[in-house]
């Protein structure tokens, strides 16, 4: 059980770090809107996609959220990850910075299954 808590908490931890933490605090840089400006969305598009991702990670990290609300950050990362790898690949062509954002969903698929792992009374 401990080894499972480890597992849980250092991958929930890291994404909250590169999903709640980062943008939080880089999102207004110039590098971060001309990222969003290169991938052919609004800037507006890439602020309401840090609120989202600081939500998500609150419900990810927060022990007393529902199990119902965490599914949905679960969900709303995942999709996030897989349209970034989209965006990237439909932009910039197939390279390694494509592939980056399955890397951080492959972390994100640890945290999730190691939820159910420490909270089978929730399934």
């Amino acid at each position: 059980m401990k080894k499972d808590k480890i597992i849980y908490w250092t991958a929930t931890t890291i994404i909250a770090l590169f999903e709640g933490v980062m943008p939080a605090l880089t999102s207004q840089t110039e590098l971060a809107k001309e990222g969003i400006r290169h991938l052919g969305y609004p800037e507006y598009f890439g602020n309401a996609l840090v609120v989202f991702k600081v939500l998500g990670v609150l419900a990810l990290v927060i022990p007393q959220v529902p199990k119902r609300v965490k599914e949905w950050a679960y969900a709303g990362f995942a999709f996030d990850f897989i349209f970034a790898t989209i965006s990237h690949g439909a932009v910039d062509g197939i390279n390694g910075q494509t592939f980056f954002p399955l890397v951080v969903f492959a972390i994100l698929a640890v945290s999730y299954v190691y939820y159910h792992k420490l909270n089978p009374q929730n399934d």
